[in-house]
């Protein structure tokens, strides 16, 4: 059972409890529209992450400013997803076992359900979760074009993987996932280029092989917040599965851009509300928002109300903010923004989003999908 709100709508900021998590709905709503107008004229089509938000009411957002639909990562997203009105979602990712796949097949049932593959016996056991419920799934071979994660190699092994699908009578072949992760933060804007027009390569050169071979491959899907500018400029990608635009991190905030300048396409709006609960010493002041509130894989997050202020360390429950060099300091009870070093797993901490605007509540949204993790 979800936890209460933080705070009731209508509430100034000031009175939001914390650790929350804070959505400046301004520059989110400025997010939203700025991506689809950095795609007019271009073939690809916006298919957002839902990871990022694990939100239906966002993911309805993206779809009513001309998103196809929307992709998830696990089977539990997707049901959260459906059951909150999107009708179009892309499993980007592997599912293997026979509860996951039955719950897949009921799923395909309501709604317009993509899933990947990167083996012959999980497109069988898929195969079979279909025909069990005489549900219809669509089918997309993921190729590995250098994250070094899922996916087959590009070329031939992906040939003989669509074959597999379409001999199967309840799976349809669709084309392509071509996602390369973790070139979406590789600081140096050249350099990542470079790694996208790799895959980019090797997505192009497994097209046209399936194609050669009689199986038609309409789709090629892939692409992030960090590269998306590449790949709908290849003419090669038809769906965009950029997430973290919507909100933006402090690692995404470090990505340079040609002229070699970190200057963000997309604003922050994402944010950690948290309060100071302690100063010990004039040098340190200690936040309520620790590991259980702020995901520091990619790094601790910056502090944007304080900038003199380093966020150093974080434990269970606690932050410490390192204000050695400050002029001023913080009080107790003294609130303050943090920028999560990394939005996804940050959202999965939370219950609610807390929408702001001029500095009051104006809306709380569930985080529908928050802990799907199967």
């Amino acid at each position: 059972m979800a936890n209460r709100p933080p705070a009731d709508i209508g509430a100034p900021l000031a009175e939001v409890d914390t650790p929350a998590l804070v959505i400046d709905l301004d520059a989110f709503e400025r997010n939203l529209t700025a991506l689809p107008r950095l795609l007019q004229g271009r073939p690809a089509r916006l298919r957002p992450h839902s990871k990022t938000h694990k939100s239906p009411i966002i993911a309805r957002k993206q779809i009513a400013l001309g998103a196809v639909g929307v992709c998830c990562q696990k089977v539990g997203e997707a049901e959260a997803l459906v059951a909150g009105g999107v009708d179009d979602v892309l499993i980007a990712n592997e599912i293997v076992g026979a509860s996951k796949l039955r719950r897949l097949a009921a799923l395909a049932r309501q709604a317009r359900i993509a899933v990947c593959v990167d083996d012959a016996g999980n497109i069988t056991e898929l195969e079979d979760a279909a025909s069990e419920l005489d549900a219809r799934v669509t089918v997309l071979v993921e190729i590995n074009v250098g994250s070094n994660r899922c996916g087959v190699a590009p070329g031939q092994a992906a040939l003989d993987l669509a074959r597999v699908v379409t001999a199967s009578k309840h799976l349809r072949f669709d084309g392509l996932q071509a996602y390369h992760g973790s070139a979406q933060h590789i600081r140096n804007h050249d350099e990542r280029r470079g790694a996208i027009e790799r895959a980019i390569a090797s997505a192009r050169e497994t097209k046209r092989l399936i194609e050669q071979a009689g199986i038609a491959c309409p789709r090629v899907t892939g692409a992030g917040t960090g590269s998306f500018a590449f790949e709908a400029a290849s003419d090669l990608y038809t769906e965009l599965q950029c997430g973290s635009y919507v909100f933006m991190d402090a690692d995404y905030n470090k990505n340079l851009d040609a002229d070699g300048k970190a200057r963000p396409q997309f604003e922050q709006s994402l944010y950690v509300w948290t309060t100071v609960m302690s100063r010990p010493t004039p040098d340190r002041a200690i936040v309520d928002a620790g590991l259980k509130a702020l995901s520091v894989d990619s790094g601790m997050p910056a502090v944007p109300d304080f900038p003199q202020a380093t966020f150093a360390r974080a434990s269970d429950e606690h932050g410490r903010l390192d204000i050695s060099e400050a002029v001023d300091g913080l009080d107790v009870g003294d609130k303050l923004r943090l920028i999560p070093g990394h939005c996804d797993p940050t959202v999965n901490l939370y219950d609610w989003y807390v929408g702001i605007r001029r500095n009051r509540v104006e809306c709380l949204w569930p985080v529908a999908a928050r802990g799907a993790l199967t």
